[in-house]
């Protein structure tokens, strides 16, 4: 790419790209802190609900009304009773138990749907305002939200200041793949992208040590909040990507910018050879493409991108409804929660390395379709495990859990090798759209196992299936260069379903041939 050779000329992949790439890497690891949070700041504690008494009439069979719990304090006729052990749990203070229970469910959905419109809030303005910018932004709202999160005096505004924070968080992980990308050259890109992805691994596991180590969910709240505003102090000297100035008209901002890096790359004589006539001419391709106006509109507009949108919508949506499914039903699985948050984490670093290999050599198609159903294939098979076999349970979780997060990886490469350049980025944001749905509607199906507890199972298990079958729809990927335009994916379907007759035209006459001379 013509942008590709100024990255060279200023130190390709240098000390600033390693520097500025582990500056935006340690934020990630929080990233996981905020969003299974949930899992230890509403935690359910040690209790039994209690059930009013209730003298049967005579010729009447005796009734078990619901439980209801009240306000702390009252008598056991009111509400809840029991001993509270786990002192991080935010469930004794608003009365997140018995037949309020469902309430945690509904806060895990608020939160993540403010992740869902956070990607299209402030991902639309990455674009206009730039991506350092809206980083900071970012940085400094959830540093805020996450804090009154932790002073939140009642439920309604717990929910509020989690669904900010939400916002916040989705806006600064878009900012962050933006400017890792954009200042990569394109041969380190995957590698980079993929240490990113261990970052967040890491931090699920981090979070199972802090929040033993920070008992009280308020004082955990804000132990993973506080850091924010140290990420927006050292975020001043993270360089605003080149290329987003080049195309929003600031060519001489981009200058100074690439020359900065120059110098940090020791390559101050190549930088200060960078002109605004020069990086102009080196993007001309790209300015030229400005003048093309396209919309989400264009991802329904022709049959064989409209078909591969449908099939990735299914696939996103599906593999983050399973994701977080099962990463926010830490309690159900009979041990630590601590523990399995740990083991939930650690599980991501081999399936990360075995789907990175399976894309690399055998293909994005195959590689998805078997995480994809295999994961499926180990939920629904929990269903049928005794509750007593909780190594069993736990064991058949963690494997789905890893299979869900390598299709998580594949399904990211995939989208952006499918979708032409004009419309990737379109493409790529409505997939994290489908994706935050998914995790919005997750912790409602869960809500049905008061009622129906094999359900949430089931359905958490039967959507990773129906996600592969339509993945096996998608052209493979493996080895082909990135298509630049609408039209070459168009025409690339086209071509392959006339492969085979075209093979067999010249066939005929060359076997007729032989016989009119014997």
């Amino acid at each position: 790419m013509p942008f590709g050779a100024v990255l060279e000329q200023v130190g390709g992949l240098g000390r600033f790209q390693v520097l500025q790439t582990a500056l935006l890497a340690v934020p990630i690891l929080l990233m996981a802190s905020h969003n299974l949070l949930q899992n230890f700041t509403a935690a359910v504690p040690p209790h039994r609900c209690h059930v009013p008494s209730v003298t049967p009439g005579p010729g009447t069979t005796p009734s078990v009304p619901s439980a209801t719990p009240g306000p702390p304090g009252t008598t056991p006729d009111d509400g809840w009773i029991g001993q509270v052990v786990l002192t991080s749990s935010s469930s004794p203070q608003w009365d997140l138990v018995c037949s309020y229970r469902q309430l945690r469910q509904m806060a895990q959905s608020i939160y993540m749907a403010g992740v869902l419109v956070g990607a299209l809030v402030l991902g639309g303005l990455s674009d206009r305002f730039g991506r350092k910018a809206m980083l900071m932004w970012s940085y400094l709202q959830l540093g805020v939200m996450g804090t009154c999160t932790a002073f939140a005096p009642n439920y309604a505004s717990y929910c509020v200041f989690r669904f900010a924070g939400g916002m916040a968080l989705s806006g600064f992980g878009l900012s962050i793949a933006c400017l890792v990308v954009e200042w990569i050259p394109t041969p380190y890109r995957a590698i980079t992208v993929a240490i990113t992805g261990f970052a967040y691994t890491l931090g699920q596991i981090l979070l199972a040590g802090v929040a033993y180590a920070v008992p009280h969910w308020r004082w955990l709240q804000l132990t993973v909040s506080l850091p924010f505003f140290v990420f927006l102090l050292y975020s001043w000297w993270l360089a605003e990507s080149a290329r987003w100035l080049v195309l929003s008209g600031r060519a001489e901002r981009a200058v100074k910018v690439l020359q900065r890096v120059a110098r940090i790359n020791k390559r101050k004589e190549e930088g200060e050879k960078i002109t605004v006539e020069i990086l102009k001419s080196n993007m001309k391709e790209e300015l030229a493409g400005l003048k093309a106006s396209y919309t989400i509109s264009d991802l329904v507009r022709t049959p064989v991108i409209r078909h591969i949108f449908f099939c990735l919508s299914i696939v996103w949506f599906s593999i983050s409804f399973s994701y977080y499914g099962l990463a926010m039903d830490l309690q159900n699985f009979g041990v630590s929660i601590y523990l399995i948050q740990v083991i939930f984490g650690a599980v991501d670093f081999p399936a990360k390395v075995v789907v990175t290999i399976s894309v690399s050599y055998i293909g994005r198609r195959v590689s998805l379709m078997v995480a994809l159903f295999l994961a499926g294939l180990v939920i629904i098979a929990n269903i049928f495990v005794s509750a007593e076999l909780q190594t069993v349970r736990t064991a058949l979780a963690v494997i789905g859990k890893g299979c869900l997060s390598a299709s998580f990886n594949c399904v990211f490469l995939y989208t952006t090798e499918l979708y032409p350049t004009p419309i990737r980025q379109t493409g790529l944001g409505f997939g994290s759209t489908m994706a935050r749905v998914g995790g919005i509607v997750a912790p409602l199906v869960k809500m049905m196992d008061e009622y129906y507890p094999f359900l949430p199972p089931a359905v958490y298990g039967v959507a990773p299936v129906v996600a592969a079958v339509a993945a096996g729809f998608l052209p493979e990927t493996l080895n082909k260069p990135l298509p630049d335009t609408i039209e070459e994916v168009e025409s690339r379907a086209k071509r392959k379903k006339t492969d085979d007759p075209k093979e067999k035209i010249p066939l005929q006459p060359q076997d007729k041939a032989p016989q009119k001379e014997a």
